[in-house]
């Protein structure tokens, strides 16, 4: 994160911390077990899409912010005609 290491259980832990919420409650919220919650921010499983989502809810983030996407160019295409968009 800051060294640009990117971190997906770090980033988890902290979001879960800054809300001061337990792993327990989170596992609570999402249907998981509070060793799960421990797995995933100790990088021993990946969350699924769907847990991904339900944590993103629970902690008001971007699954963007919690991938490390959120620091990436974008280009957005939107309104552009079809030859604008292939040059």
């Amino acid at each position: 994160m800051e060294n640009g290491v990117y971190d997906l259980g770090l980033r988890l832990k902290a979001l879960r911390q800054k809300k001061r919420l337990s792993q327990k409650f989170v596992a609570a919220r999402i249907g998981v077990t509070r060793a799960t919650i421990s797995a995933y921010e100790n990088n021993l499983t990946t969350p699924s899409v769907e847990q991904l989502v339900k944590l993103a809810l629970l902690y008001g983030a971007s699954l963007d912010f919690m991938l490390n996407l959120d620091r990436r160019d974008v280009l957005y295409l939107d309104g552009l005609t079809e030859s604008q968009r292939l040059t």
